[in-house]
């Protein structure tokens, strides 16, 4: 039997992103950065791609924050933390530690223990606190604040380099991504590994990424970290589509008492009262186009659509169960 592959290259990004504005102004939001921290922020942009193949529509702006220390299975682990900013009102917030020197499974065991430490279902109050600061810090520069943002969490396992040079295909027979991307314990049936398993991409012959929807696993030895950008644009995207989605849930059953309540008034006012909900509508209606059109051009992708198709197809191929996410009715969105 061959002897288990170690990690000698790599790292466990656990992401949480926040909805909290219709918009961000970047630019105002760099001032003022700077001045209360007397750090500059960066402009965003993919490393190793072309910039005519794929690039940024508007280049997010990125932050860096104090790490901060975790307790992972009763061992302490310093987290780099750093946040990105989108203009179409998402904050992303990023807690990086390393991963190096590990067998494969204790590996996937220190990313489930970064998953129970700082995921959904943990109670882990410092998403709260560093988002709470970022507005205050940053309220300047956010247009029309949402008092209760919506959240989503993403968690990707990075290996840059193994014990032994492997292509993708000599990887996926030496190893098991089930147990990482699923985070179950217990064996699973072939019909639900075949689900786990059927979102995985590889450009060149040595790198590989398996998405599913709440956790990725890419294994790149040339250390690029387009694939990992483009899978968090992804979920901010998600994130922004689900944000409106919950809005038109909310106002469309209004809307239709609304246009009941005016067809029962006499005709004197009937028409002014059409005119009004009328004019609501297209308020909703070209705010859900704005918003569309930002998200879209987030990205824009002229060559390589490899690297953004497959990602954002195996995003949506992943509706997120009550049981998985574990918060009731919101786990259907992304419709």
């Amino acid at each position: 039997m061959d002897a288990e592959l170690a990690v000698t290259a790599g790292v466990i990004i656990a992401y949480r992103l926040f909805e909290v504005a219709y918009a961000i102004d970047l630019s105002r939001a760099e001032t003022i950065w700077a001045s209360h921290t007397r750090a500059a922020g960066t402009r965003g942009r993919l490393s190793a791609t072309p910039p005519k193949a794929v690039a940024f529509g508007t280049p997010p702006l990125d932050l860096v924050l104090d790490p901060l220390t975790l307790t992972l299975d009763g061992a302490q682990v310093e987290a780099a933390v750093t946040v990105r900013l989108y203009d179409f009102g998402v904050v992303s917030i990023a807690l990086r530690i390393p991963a190096e020197g590990a067998a494969w499974s204790t590996f996937i065991a220190r990313l489930n223990a970064m998953d129970r430490c700082v995921g959904l279902r943990a109670e882990y109050a410092v998403w709260s606190e560093m988002l709470a600061g970022l507005r205050r810090d940053l309220d300047g520069a956010l247009t029309r604040p949402i008092s209760l943002p919506l959240e989503e969490d993403f968690l990707i396992g990075v290996v840059n380099a193994f014990s032994e040079t492997l292509t993708a295909a000599e990887l996926q027979e030496r190893v098991d991504l089930v147990p990482l991307l699923s985070g179950e314990q217990r064996p699973l049936s072939e019909a639900a590994r075949h689900d786990l398993l059927r979102q995985r991409f590889s450009y060149y012959t040595d790198d590989l990424v398996a998405l599913t929807w709440g956790r990725a696993f890419i294994y790149e030895p040339r250390g690029d970290s387009d694939v990992i950008d483009v899978l968090e644009i992804a979920n901010a995207q998600l994130l922004e589509m689900r944000y409106y989605d919950e809005r038109l849930d909310a106002e469309l059953p209004r809307m239709y008492e609304l246009v009941e309540a005016t067809r029962r008034t006499t005709m004197l006012f009937a028409s002014r009262r059409f005119a009004r909900l009328a004019r609501q509508l297209y308020t909703l209606v070209a705010e859900v186009t704005e918003l569309t059109e930002k998200v879209d051009n987030a990205l824009q992708v002229t060559e390589n659509v490899d690297l953004c198709a497959g990602l954002h197809g195996g995003a949506r191929a992943f509706p997120r169960t009550d049981r998985e996410r574990g918060r009731g009715p919101q786990a259907r969105h992304h419709s």
